[in-house]
């Protein structure tokens, strides 16, 4: 930025049908926000995303949830409890330990007007079914020039866990978000996870929702308009955490909390950092991060995938192609170590960024006191 001046910058019917006859025999649901008093302030993820998933399966019964052992065990994690109860069997569906085959019959579902939230245990084992997610769901619009709609919702945990080793712990959130046709959502808090899930089930096109296994236990403050029903948060809009003048900070899922915490100790020496949450990965809101860059003139990248080609990468690509005139310092890039997920826990602490990692960057950022190659 030195030097440069700134500028201003139909299927109802035939489908309820094929869903299943029992729904005559499912008795009228009641939300599960219900339990929660005008009073209520905080709320689990795990509990957001099934009152998200509850409330949509009621509103529409074209909505249902399949996967491995969502039904009679309630999920995995629990997400899916008591969900069999209300909707009976036809719409809560425990499927075989079969990828391939339950996504190859959740995307010809949706090629038929259903909407399908397709469960996996972890996103690792989305592998087993990336062709039907790729080249059915995520192609099938733009080949048949419109004509096919895919209104499919593929949601699970995503990335590194603990002590779960390489094959339970990879990010997939820039392997998906490479492919057109797509949507990739991250929920952090509560409040995403509830209205992004509920945008993600209502929008007409496949929705790859990557939620967080360590977020599921924690609780959030949620406002009244949270609680309501008719909460939806927009698809591809970012969500300013905390504003700040001197750095820009970058994260999604779990290393937004990360980031918070590293704002908070920036804070105590006066660096004023701005947290943003990305939210949606694809679309990804250019927007927001350039107007936060254009202000505070510096970008430090956040998330615990792998570093090369990265949402981080992406990021600080945009960056520099729309603001690179207003930065006043390298854009710093923090990621997870280029290596397969160790299974010790202390080179597992080390693959994945820290906190004191954040700080350090954004320090690096402001002041450039410390070299990389003497950070390293």
């Amino acid at each position: 930025m030195l030097g440069i001046l700134r500028q201003k910058v139909g299927a109802g019917s035939s489908s309820a049908m094929i869903l299943g006859q029992s729904m005559q025999r499912i008795r009228p649901t009641t939300s599960a926000l219900r339990a929660f008093s005008s009073s209520a302030k905080e709320m689990t993820v795990r509990d957001a995303l099934n009152s998200a998933l509850d409330e949509e399966m009621s509103a529409d019964p074209k909505v249902f949830l399949m996967g491995e052992e969502v039904g009679e065990y309630q999920g995995a994690y629990k997400i899916s409890k008591g969900l069999l109860d209300k909707y009976g069997p036809d719409r809560v569906l425990d499927t075989p330990i079969t990828e391939a085959g339950f996504t190859g019959i959740g995307v010809g579902a949706a090629y038929y007007g259903l909407k399908p939230v397709v469960e996996f245990m972890t996103f690792n084992f989305s592998m087993q079914a990336i062709d039907h997610i790729i080249n059915s769901a995520a192609k099938s619009n733009y080949m048949s020039a419109g004509q096919i709609n895919v209104p499919i919702v593929f949601r699970g945990p995503n990335g590194a866990a603990a002590g779960v080793g390489a094959q339970h712990s990879q990010c997939y959130a820039a392997w998906y978000a490479a492919v057109p046709g797509l949507k990739v959502l991250t929920p952090y808090s509560s409040e995403d996870a509830r209205g992004l899930l509920k945008a993600a089930i209502r929008d007409p096109d496949p929705v790859v929702f990557l939620e967080n296994e360590l977020l599921y236990g924690e609780s959030f403050p949620v406002s009244a308009e949270v609680l309501d029903s008719s909460f939806c948060l927009p698809i591809g809009k970012a969500k300013i955490e905390k504003e700040g003048k001197d750095v820009t900070i970058t994260a999604f899922s779990k290393m937004v909390g990360y980031v918070l915490q590293a704002a908070e100790i920036l804070a105590k020496e006066g660096i004023s950092a701005e947290v943003i949450n990305l939210r949606s990965i694809r679309p990804l809101d250019r927007n927001t991060i350039n107007a936060s860059v254009r202000k505070t003139n510096r970008l430090v990248t956040v998330e615990e995938g792998f570093p090369q080609h990265g949402v981080g990468a992406e990021i600080c690509t945009s960056v520099v192609e729309d603001s690179f005139g207003y930065l006043d310092a390298p854009v710093e890039r923090i990621a997870g170590a280029d290596v397969p997920m160790p299974y010790a826990a202390n080179l597992e602490r080390l693959a994945v960024p820290q906190v004191e990692d954040i700080v350090r960057a954004a320090k690096r950022a402001c002041y450039r006191s410390a070299s990389l190659a003497a950070s390293a």
